[in-house]
């Protein structure tokens, strides 16, 4: 792991993980490039209504001020997650629906 995302992963720890935890959710970082810290949101997080209001006022906010070197923009990765899948083909299976 880079230096630059060791850093990350602290700020990341301190600041953002304990308020998205607190709510069931969680954060993994994809990958940094350029300054774009690409991120996927987990848990109750996961296709939230609000990540994008919580990407900008927390995510974003947090890292960019934290390390601006760094960090100049976040980008949340869409992704539907494995406990959505299993609920999906669960819905599917049952034919009473």
């Amino acid at each position: 792991m880079s230096e630059d995302l060791k850093q990350v992963e602290n700020v990341l720890n301190e600041k953002v993980r304990p308020i998205l935890q607190s709510h069931g959710g969680e954060i993994a970082v994809e990958r940094l490039e350029d300054g774009v810290l690409y991120v996927k949101l987990l848990g109750q997080c996961a296709g939230c209504p609000s990540a994008d209001l919580t990407n900008e006022t927390l995510v974003e906010a947090e890292l960019t001020a934290a390390l601006p070197e760094v960090v100049r923009k976040v980008a949340v990765v869409q992704a539907v997650s494995d406990e959505l899948w299993e609920q999906a083909k669960k819905l599917l299976r049952d034919h009473r629906l």
